[in-house]
């Protein structure tokens, strides 16, 4: 199982086994990590599943699609080169030791 970690607002880290097909945002919400809420439950309508994907891993992830960066627009946390809704990346294999950060509006 690929382990995907969640950086939280405190700093400290949560790894979490995850199972692939599973989305990053999925994953987060079965395992109660605090500050992704995912209020459309995946649809890729809210950007209540925000986060800073680790610069070391951006190149393992296919670019955001024109929906998903009209929504990183208008995210409520500054956007950055990391920025990614958690609820499009699709867990594979070759994710094993993805590192993302929740930002701190949204916890």
């Amino acid at each position: 199982m690929p382990t995907i970690h969640y950086i939280l607002h405190d700093g400290s880290t949560r790894s979490i086994d995850a199972k692939a097909g599973a989305s990053v945002m999925e994953t987060a919400i079965h395992h109660n990590v605090r500050g992704i809420d995912a209020e459309c439950g995946g649809s890729c309508s809210c950007a209540t599943c925000h986060v800073y994907v680790a610069d070391g891993d951006l190149d393992r992830l296919p670019p955001p699609d024109e929906m998903e960066n009209e929504l990183l627009d208008g995210v409520a946390s500054e956007r950055r080169p990391g920025s990614r809704l958690s609820c499009q990346i699709a867990i594979t294999p070759a994710l094993d030791g993805l590192t993302v950060r929740i930002p701190e509006s949204q916890v």
